[in-house]
């Protein structure tokens, strides 16, 4: 088992497709589940936490490590350390309680995204809360999960292609074949404990260590579904929770493959309304001379025959381009005008955040990206079916399917090449209802334009929980809070007071392409590794 220490360092041991998904449905129906486990004789220890300044720079946060059960149905056997970290609210009598910050992913470090996003968040929570972070079972300091190592990823990213060949299917299938076998050889200690199951029973054994009767909690994307499944399994212990860029929990844990086709085919929309407002606005895009869809099909073909060799030596090629526009499409309508005047650095063959190949810190995020997927969630049939829905979910989204669908093992999108070959067992994947019967209310967020997390997984959500109220951004970008001052304004004084924002209500103050390229572009060439919430503009 390949593990990170505690200190953080490394340590190595459409058309055509919704027929088939609806056969898919059809004959499949919802995956199967693992069996339940027996009720556990005694509970966990509650972990204790030792309080100290954390390494770095001094920033108010103290870290600690939580001893958590490796195994849930061997409660009190082996443990697994989970990295912790508090920033203490200034007054405490008039502290409120603690609030968590989850973040994305699954992958990107909590205790990073506590400590990187404190300055972003509103006097009324720094002032009322502890803010608390921790890095899940299986990221970072909390136990990294390692199936490839970097040399194997290298290889496989530097040999993909934006505008794959014949054969592509068939290598994806056998990377992915590859990829789980060696998450069973290498790291077979700990991928089978990933799962949210487990992380949303660590995150109440926190609550516990901190001597709170309830938590309020933020997660982001990934962290939405984390904080679903905690509510879900403690329903009384939520004080107050925002969901951010939501997943339909249903048909992301047991419709696996009905769920990818919806985010491919929401990634795909995203970047051609940014392709469409380039063909109105050309000036202002500076790609494509009026005909950026023609010209990116061009520079996906270029790239690959003749990649862009960046400052460290590796190839940028078509996919390198498609794999970084998936993630910095997220930023929203305010980053366009950056994105375009990138595609049109790389036509000209100058490097750019957009030609700037996954790299080993890539690597680690998206082994965990891929093993607490694979935890979590059951793709069902064999390999005629993975081949026939990978297949047309690449076909029904043409400007980046092909190369993220057929690319190697990397982020959500392509999971079902290693999910459906998974050889681990699944005892942490949560089972039962989404419901949260009897919490308190839960405030979810969706964004229309969402290419990451499609804005109708939020209204699944939120009529899924017994008790979840819809606040909707109408907008481009993934999630929402603190990319609005109207949403913004609503989740912070719910989450200071408790109240709710009126029934369907929608926000729609998203900063437009226009404005200048300092505001509201904090994520533009920041890559997949480093979640934070931004300092609203």
């Amino acid at each position: 088992m390949q593990i990170r220490s505690a200190d953080g360092t490394r340590k190595r041991a459409a058309g055509g497709i919704s027929l088939v998904l609806a056969v898919v449905t059809g004959l499949l129906g919802a995956a199967p589940g693992a069996a339940a486990p027996a009720p556990p004789s005694a509970g966990p220890p509650v972990p204790v936490l030792s309080w100290a300044p954390c390494d770095g720079p001094a920033d108010g946060f103290e870290c600690a490590t939580a001893l958590v059960p490796l195994d849930y149905r061997d409660p009190t056997g082996r443990t697994l350390p989970l990295a912790v970290t508090r920033r203490a609210a200034p007054d405490r009598e008039r502290r409120t309680g603690v609030l968590v910050l989850h973040p994305g992913g699954p992958g990107n470090s909590g205790v990073d995204f506590a400590r990187n996003s404190y300055r972003a968040l509103p006097a009324p929570l720094r002032d009322g809360f502890d803010v608390i972070g921790y890095d899940m079972r299986g990221v970072g300091r909390s136990g990294q999960v390692e199936c490839w190592n970097d040399q194997e990823y290298s290889a496989a990213v530097d040999a993909a292609r934006g505008v794959p060949g014949p054969g592509a299917l068939r290598t994806a299938v056998r990377q992915g074949l590859d990829f789980a076998t060696a998450c069973v050889q290498r790291a077979g200690g700990l991928v089978p404990f990933v799962g949210t199951g487990s992380n949303a029973k660590d995150l109440d054994l926190l609550r516990r260590a901190l001597d709170e009767e309830t938590l309020s909690f933020y997660g982001r994307s990934f962290g939405s579904y984390v904080g679903t499944v905690y509510a879900a399994q403690f329903p009384r212990r939520v004080r107050a929770m925002v969901l951010d860029g939501a997943y339909d929990p249903h048909r992301y844990a047991d419709q696996p493959y009905a769920y990818d086709a919806v985010q491919f085919a929401a990634l795909d929309a995203a970047v051609g309304r940014f392709l469409d407002w380039c063909a109105r606005s050309p000036a202002a895009c500076g790609f494509g001379d009026g005909q950026p869809r023609q010209a990116f099909e061009r520079l996906k073909r270029a790239l690959d025959a003749d990649p862009v060799i960046t400052p460290n030596g590796r190839p940028a090629s078509g996919y390198t381009l498609a794999y970084r526009l998936m993630f910095n499409i997220n930023a929203g309508r305010a980053v366009w005008p950056a994105l375009g005047q990138a595609l049109r650095a790389a036509e000209e063959r100058q490097y750019s955040f957009l030609l700037s190949p996954p790299s080993p810190a890539s690597f680690d995020f998206l082994n965990v990206n891929l093993a607490v997927e694979c935890a979590d969630r059951v793709y069902p049939g064999g390999p005629l079916l993975l081949g026939a829905v990978v297949g047309a979910e690449a076909a029904a989204a043409p400007l980046l399917g092909p190369a993220i669908g057929f690319g190697p093992p990397t982020y959500d999108h392509n999971h079902a090449p290693a999910c459906a070959q998974w050889q681990a067992e699944r005892p942490s994947r949560h089972e039962g209802s989404y419901r949260a019967a009897g919490s308190a209310p839960i405030l979810v967020l969706g964004t229309t334009g969402d290419p990451d997390t499609p804005y109708r997984d939020a209204v699944a959500l939120a009529g899924t929980l017994e008790n979840g109220r819809l606040l909707t951004f109408d907008a481009e970008g993934h999630t929402a809070y603190n990319r609005s001052s109207c949403v913004s304004a609503l989740v912070t004084d719910y989450l200071a007071t408790l109240a709710l924002p009126a029934r369907g209500t929608v926000c729609a103050d998203e900063a437009p392409p226009a404005a200048p390229l300092g505001r509201g572009t904090a994520g533009t060439g920041v890559d997949e590794t480093r979640d934070v919430i931004p300092v609203l503009g």
